[in-house]
Formats: C-alpha cells, sequence, structure tokens
C-alpha cells in the first residue's frame, strides 16, 4: 500500500482560470514543491498551460506529477450542458497528455441552493424529471473520462445538488461502480452536516481519491446560521490549516490503512485571493501535520 500527498491550485485561492487574482501557475507549482509535495491537481482548466510541452517542463523542473483534474461546472444547469462538455473534454486531454489518473466531477454552486448550505432539511430538492437529467449528464461526463482511460470519482460540494449524503448516495445507487467511483472530500462532508469517517467506512470500497479538508467549527456555525455564500465562508477562513477543525484525521488514516487503500489523496484549503495570506505556509504546515500522525 502506498498513500501519496498532493496539493492543489485551490488551496492558492485559484477557483476559476480567468480570475485576474489569481498567482502565476509557475508559482503554484513552484510553492507547491517547496512546501513538500510531490504531486498537484490541474485545477481549473485553463489555468495551466493546455500545450502539453510547456505543462510538461514545469512538471519536469519542479518534480511534480500531475494527480488529476476537477470539472466544477453546472451540471444542475441544462442550458450550461455545452459548458460542461467543454470543461469536461479539455480537462480530459489535458490529464490524459501527462498520465494523470482521476477526473473529478463537482456541480458547482446553484443559486436555490446556496442560501440552504449546510442546511439538508431545507435545501431546495429536484423533481423526478430534473434530478434523472442531472444523474444522467453525470453518468455521460463520466463516461466521457472513463473512454479517455481515466478514474472518475463525483464530488459532492456546499451550495450544489451534489451536496448532501442522502442525494450522493442516491447517485452511488443509479450510476454503475465501473462508470463512477468517489472523490472524497473530508471537509465538504463535514460542511453539509454529516459524519466524513462514518461515510468513508460504508464506502471506502468505491472512493478512489481523497480531498483532505478541514473546517473551523466555529466558522461552519457562524456561516451556516447567516446562510453565508460559499466564498464569503473560504473568504472568513470555513476552511482551516489540517488538525485544527472538526475532521478526525487519524480515525480518516485509520479506514485508509485498514482497506489498504492505495493511490493519491490530495490536500485543499481553499482560501480567498484577495485576502493577505500565506499558502505556502499554510502548505507546509498541512505537510507537516499529516507528516505527523502517519501520513
Amino acid at each position: 500500500m502506498s498513500i501519496q500527498i498532493g496539493n492543489a491550485p485551490c488551496s492558492w485561492g485559484v477557483e476559476f482560470a480567468d480570475d485576474a487574482r489569481n498567482p502565476t501557475w509557475r508559482e503554484v507549482l513552484r510553492q507547491c514543491a517547496q512546501a513538500g509535495y510531490k504531486g498537484i491537481e490541474l485545477g481549473p482548466v485553463g489555468f495551466m498551460p493546455e500545450d502539453p510541452v510547456v505543462l510538461a517542463e514545469a512538471l519536469s523542473e519542479f518534480d511534480l506529477t500531475l494527480i488529476g483534474g476537477v470539472v466544477f461546472r453546472a451540471f444542475h444547469d441544462p442550458a450550461q450542458w455545452d459548458d460542461v462538455l467543454d470543461g469536461t473534454r479539455r480537462t480530459c486531454a489535458a490529464l490524459t497528455a501527462h498520465g494523470a489518473k482521476h477526473l473529478v466531477l463537482i456541480d458547482s454552486i446553484s443559486p436555490r441552493r446556496a442560501p440552504s448550505a449546510g442546511r439538508v432539511d431545507e435545501a431546495a430538492q429536484m423533481d423526478k424529471a430534473e434530478w434523472t437529467a442531472f444523474r444522467d449528464r453525470i453518468a455521460e461526463a463520466a463516461r466521457i473520462g472513463v473512454d479517455h482511460g481515466l478514474t472518475v470519482g463525483i464530488h459532492a460540494h456546499a451550495a450544489g445538488f451534489m451536496d448532501y449524503e442522502p442525494e450522493l448516495e442516491r447517485l452511488l445507487d443509479e450510476v454503475d461502480e465501473d462508470l463512477l467511483k468517489i472523490c472524497f472530500d473530508t471537509g465538504h462532508h463535514s460542511y453539509a452536516g454529516f459524519d466524513p469517517v462514518a461515510f468513508m467506512q460504508r464506502h471506502i470500497g468505491r472512493i478512489s481519491y481523497m480531498h483532505f479538508k478541514d473546517i473551523d467549527p466555529a466558522v461552519k456555525a457562524q456561516v451556516v446560521a447567516n446562510r453565508t455564500d460559499f466564498y464569503d465562508a473560504c473568504g472568513q477562513g470555513i476552511f482551516c490549516k489540517l488538525g485544527e477543525g472538526d475532521v478526525d484525521f487519524p480515525a480518516v488514516r485509520q479506514v485508509l490503512l485498514d482497506a489498504g487503500f492505495d493511490g493519491w489523496c490530495t490536500v485543499e484549503q481553499d482560501c480567498d485571493p484577495t485576502l493577505p495570506g500565506t499558502p505556502m505556509e499554510d502548505a507546509r504546515a498541512n505537510r507537516a501535520y499529516l507528516q505527523s500522525i502517519g501520513f
């Protein structure tokens, strides 16, 4: 068994490829490597160069492996399906060019869901027809990834329509495991109000990839009570350094060890790029914490 630890551009505040506030892609690679990581995610497609020669040279320069990439787009909105397909196909092309393994699908934030993040009993629900079409769009994107030789994982995310444990488990029941596995994010599961370790214990056989994220319980209580926008919650520090929040990472590690998990676990500490901060120092602290508990 071999567990490898990577990081992702969102830990440097990179959520959207065209955000003028983003650091440069080379600076993210440099800091990731200097913080002690050997792997990194692609980030939103278009942030890193889509010319495979340019990116391959930089990955080699910084001794980094490309782990995978995320399609964070509006699967819930049929009017944006062309945009979802564009993101899926371009991400698949970028990943396969560098031998990366993991394609992660995330339904982006919906105005219908945003006010109820962390409030499962109040969350707007899709009717049967809407759900069926939503599920089928996710399955189609997953099939594109599988056709590219990638392992595809669904990732629950606050304020989207794939957020809470019941809908995640419903999707897993309705889409074949050979097509769709789980990219499990510890922090988003806690944000949604559920127990990450208990979910992992039930579904570890389908978890192909991990995102390590921690949640500050005091900030979580405040932003849920105030119905705070997701990105404002990031700015308020809801995603704290690993080991300082409410996720039990020693227990997470034990579940992975007991299952013989073999693969990448990627640190994500989403932050607001407009605020002063020290992403590389946080990345170093997160790597040191994980080492201290045996990762």
